[in-house]
């Protein structure tokens, strides 16, 4: 069984609780927009795993793909920032899904929390919502969940308090 930390959009703003919440995670999860140096604190704290996202530099874009899919457990991944949601995917990433069949499909971008099934794909779609300051959501939020075996569970949102205006 492996604990995942899932967070995106931190705009270059990592909270510091960040570390208490993902402390009996195995791995974290970043679906992009990492802003300056985010990346770096997180990987002092886990094993990172992450796609770049639409605000992301050449820093950012060379360590990290626009995509990435692989298996975590017995269960497929996609991950990749702008993705949209069930059944309003954008082109590319409808595509990818068909593509690759992910049981698990993570994305940032809109800064809108939502966990969903998605019935036709039979895959759950992620959005952490956001973790940083930067946008127009009130809340910043986490994602925490368990993959044992083929097993999705324990899906928690965590709640890092309002965003700073």
């Amino acid at each position: 069984m492996k604990s995942i930390g899932i967070l995106s959009d931190t705009h270059g703003y990592l909270d510091k609780t960040i570390g208490e919440h993902f402390a009996k995670c195995d791995e974290i999860w970043h679906a992009g927009d990492f802003g300056e140096n985010v990346a770096e604190e997180l990987k002092q704290l886990k094993p990172l795993k992450a796609v770049f996202g639409n605000i992301d530099g050449s820093s950012i874009r060379n360590q990290f793909p626009e995509q990435w899919v692989f298996t975590c457990e017995k269960v497929k991944v996609l991950m990749r920032h702008i993705g949209g949601y069930p059944p309003k995917y954008n082109a590319e990433t409808k595509k990818a899904l068909q593509e690759h069949r992910p049981q698990l499909f993570i994305c940032g971008h809109s800064h809108i929390l939502k966990i969903m099934y998605d019935e036709a794909l039979q895959c759950l779609h992620i959005n952490p919502g956001a973790a940083g300051n930067q946008g127009w959501h009130k809340i910043r939020t986490l994602v925490r969940l368990n993959i044992d075996g083929a097993h999705i569970k324990n899906c928690e949102v965590i709640e890092l308090g309002a965003r700073g205006f």
